[in-house]
């Protein structure tokens, strides 16, 4: 017997945006948002009190609640909280690990969160959780590490309106730190920062 689907959502209506904290999210998925004629939808946002630490049930019957069918849903808890099917696209935005670490901590980031990060960037963490909540025919990755908020923006509402078969490998940082020496400085945030 087929399974009901939640309300509040159709199928394949939403643009999922993820990524590792500091990959660009925030800046890309309005951007997204006005190239589609979408809201953008931040998860956090919908989060209890704006807690850090939040439930994704709790914040998936938030999201459903709120009935923002067809939206720019972006948010690194995207895969805890949109189903298989829900998203028509899901963009997960990637940066070099050791670009990425510059930019949390300008961001002020304990360097306990730093490192964190940064190492679920580097193994790819968040590609991993949206590959298995979404299946690959849905999941596209798009480095931020150099490119324009604006470009990257485009790229993902060109693949959103006319979503084309992924090509390629999937980005993997770790062939550019080929020591355990490199990976470690990299991690501690000592010695060479770039990818050797």
């Amino acid at each position: 017997m087929p399974t009901k689907r939640p309300s509040g959502l159709r199928p394949a209506t939403a643009v999922g945006i993820c990524g590792t904290p500091g990959t660009g999210k925030k800046t890309v998925a309005p951007l997204v948002g006005r190239l589609l004629g979408l809201r953008a939808v931040s998860l956090n946002s919908l989060a209890p009190g704006g807690a850090e630490e939040v439930d994704p049930a709790d914040l998936r019957r938030a999201f459903l609640a709120a009935g923002q069918r067809e939206a720019v849903v972006y948010g690194h808890l995207l895969p805890h909280v949109l189903r298989r099917g829900e998203a028509r696209l899901v963009a997960v935005l990637r940066c070099e690990p050791s670009v990425l670490r510059k930019r949390l901590e300008a961001r002020g980031y304990p360097a306990a969160k730093v490192r964190e990060n940064v190492e679920a960037e580097l193994i790819g963490v968040v590609l991993d959780e949206c590959v298995r909540a979404f299946g690959e025919a849905a999941v596209r990755e798009y480095d931020t590490t150099d490119a324009s908020p604006g470009r990257v923006a485009e790229a993902v509402a060109r693949d959103a309106s006319a979503p084309a078969r992924r090509v390629g490998q999937w980005i993997d940082w770790t062939l550019g730190y080929g020591s355990p020496t490199t990976f470690r400085s990299l991690l501690e945030g000592k010695g060479p920062a770039a990818p050797t």
